[in-house]
């Protein structure tokens, strides 16, 4: 069932006469100039603050005293690439306003974090979100799960939308790339994580200022936002709900508002350059109210990225594009189209240019300063704990110096390559997914063991490839037209998982496809789902087979008790039938033996662990919280 949905193809733009493209005035540059020095001035202001005088834990943590605000903008500007400003017009503009209900999946995908995983990761003093699988199952795991998170990056290290934007304003490309490498860099390496949330909070100001410019002047040359509504309902581009459960149709509002919950989890729940903010925090409630604050902020996010969508739609309506837009590539319709409006408006091409930078400092930012920190902290500092205090603060300034120059080689590598290598190297970008299974298979069952674990997440990478491969293959092999109901051969607004993910969604044709290659039609947004639950599955059987936790010690900090959560909501004498037991009742166990978190990376005695403040809702060993046996399996 579905209520006002267009069915009609996109909108293929009628070619006019070629006109040639305005040029960028002195004020534009300068505009654009002042972006990245004041990025560059924040970033350089806090690390000569104190300088000599750092430590590891206020380079890559922040000294945990960052407040909520700044906290909640930077998640924000993590998510908000230069893929979600350019991706979520041009997805209006040619398919109609059903992607706006991915909104519907933001209270849910925000939620789960802020209420499950913000809590066990903070009461477990982590540094690195991977501390948390040694802790929970073995060092094996946690390696696995750190390499696997950096493949994850690393692919992801190559802005293709900075190329497109490079060929429609004229800027010459190896300049501009070798400019937001190094000035990104240079505060990343020398300012740690402090540096990266302030220059967040700036640039993500910057973002919603170039996009509310294009808003205010396009419908102002429309007629207004009442007329631009008007022109979008009378030509079907007003969606309503599709309420069709098929998964392998693109966008229904069954896969935007569920599997888009899985997508948030993946992002917001356990990847590390989110989690790394919200240990930031100052305080656990700190954290919690970060994560509600950016709510919020990705609702207008959306309603602005739509708007643009819809004022651009109403704009080419009147006027035509030209042969060379009209043959442009679909991320590069935006751009065109605020050329077309700002011409003539000296300054605010320049700002709209610099808000599509900022979307890529801050993800680029965030990726360097992320994976300098897994690096350190999982793969290095385990192995030498002895490391001093200065050593480790150059060797963590020098990984992400390193992984700066490895994203201007991943640039450069991308830039000389085809569109298949291109596709193949994005695969390793489609791994949220799995990373996701892995640890809800640590916190939410206390049976899983290590092989399992291990074995669960290959399984998941197995399912990722192979569903990536075959999107490529089936997408190659296809020679008919997308379909406006699943195919779209453009990147769409999401970050890490999403952003990879949809440059490998295969073309629909009009037969529906059978067999292997209907299974790899799957929407993109059931991705994260399909793989996290193939990893969970997976995983419990294996520890199933392989005795369970049987003679290993489980820490009961390391799992969240679900249904003892929700069972607590039932009323006393309900609880009483049921002969809930605590946990502590349930696994004897002494928590004194548990490895927690200590110093330099190594995992040690709990009665060695620096002491936190908590509240009254942390875990505690002997709780009379319930806990039923199907914890247990």
């Amino acid at each position: 069932m579905s209520v006002g949905v267009s069915t009609s193809a996109p909108v293929s733009p009628t070619s006019g006469t070629s006109v040639s493209m305005p040029a960028f005035s002195l004020v534009d540059y300068v505009v654009f100039v002042l972006l990245l020095v004041l990025s560059l001035a924040i970033g350089l202001y806090h690390a000569c603050r104190g300088w000599g005088r750092h430590t590891v834990g206020e380079l890559l943590m922040a000294n945990r005293k960052m407040g909520c605000l700044p906290v909640a903008l930077s998640l924000l500007a993590t998510f908000q690439s230069a893929v979600a400003i350019l991706g979520v017009p041009s997805e209006i503009y040619r398919f109609g306003t059903q992607y706006w209900f991915l909104g519907c999946c933001y209270f849910l995908g925000l939620l789960i974090p802020a209420h499950i995983f913000i809590p066990v990761f903070y009461r477990l003093h982590l540094t690195s979100a991977y501390e948390y699988l040694e802790l929970r199952f073995n060092k094996t795991v946690r390696v696995c799960g750190t390499v696997t998170f950096i493949f994850q990056m690393v692919s992801r290290m190559r802005d293709k939308n900075v190329a497109s934007m490079l060929t429609v304003t004229g800027f010459d490309l190896w300049l501009s790339v070798l400019a937001l490498g190094i000035v990104c860099t240079i505060y990343t390496a020398l300012g740690g994580l402090k540096a990266v949330i302030w220059t967040d909070v700036f640039q993500t100001v910057v973002m919603f200022l170039g996009q509310l410019a294009v808003i205010t002047v396009g419908s102002a040359k429309v007629g207004g936002l009442g007329h631009v509504w008007a022109v979008a309902s009378q030509h079907g581009r007003i969606s309503g709900f599709e309420l069709n459960p098929d998964p392998f149709v693109r966008h229904t509002f069954w896969t935007l508002a569920i599997g888009g919950v899985f997508m948030m989890l993946s992002l917001y729940g356990v990847n590390q350059a989110q989690v790394q903010r919200y240990l930031s925090s100052r305080t656990e409630k700190a954290a919690m109210l970060s994560c509600y604050a950016v709510f919020p902020f990705q609702q207008v996010s959306l309603c602005v990225g739509s708007l643009i969508g819809l004022v651009m739609f109403t704009y080419y309506q009147e006027y035509p594009m030209s042969i060379q837009q009209a043959q442009a590539a679909p991320d590069q319709f935006v751009l065109y189209f605020v050329m077309d409006i700002l011409k003539g408006l000296p300054g605010l091409p320049g700002l709209f240019i610099a808000c599509l930078f900022s979307g890529s400092l801050s993800t680029i930012s965030s990726a360097f300063n992320s994976l300098a920190t897994v690096t350190m902290e999982d793969l290095i500092r385990p192995w030498f704990p002895e490391f001093s205090e200065a050593r480790a603060i150059m060797l963590s300034r020098g990984l992400a110096f390193g992984y700066g120059l490895l994203c201007l080689g991943m640039a450069y590598i991308s830039s000389q390559m085809g569109p298949v290598l291109q596709a193949a190297i994005s695969i390793f970008g489609m791994v949220g997914g799995p990373l996701l299974g892995l640890f809800c298979l640590g916190m939410f069952f206390p049976c899983a063991n290590p092989p399992g674990a291990i074995v669960g997440l290959l399984s998941g990478l197995v399912m990722a490839f192979w569903i990536g491969i075959g999107s490529i293959v089936t997408s190659m092999g296809s020679s008919m037209p997308p379909s406006s109901t699943n195919g779209s051969n453009f990147s769409l607004p999401t970050n890490l998982t999403v952003a990879t993910a949809t440059t490998l969604m295969p073309l629909t044709t009009v037969s529906k496809p059978t067999g292997l290659r209907r299974f790899y039609s799957l929407s993109y947004l059931w991705y994260s789902a399909h793989n996290s639950t193939t990893v969970i599955v997976v995983g419990l059987i294996v520890s199933l087979l392989t005795g369970r936790m049987r003679g290993r010690s489980l820490n009961p900090a390391t799992i969240y008790p679900v249904l003892p959560k929700l069972l607590a909501l039932l009323p006393l004498s309900w609880q009483k039938r049921l002969h809930c037991r605590s946990y502590g009742q349930d696994h004897l166990v002494d928590t004194g033996v548990f490895p927690e978190k200590p110093r330099n990376g190594v995992l040690g005695d709990s009665r060695d662990k620096e002491p936190m403040a908590l509240d009254d809702t942390a875990y505690q060993g002997s709780s009379s919280t319930c806990i039923l046996q199907e914890t247990s399996l």
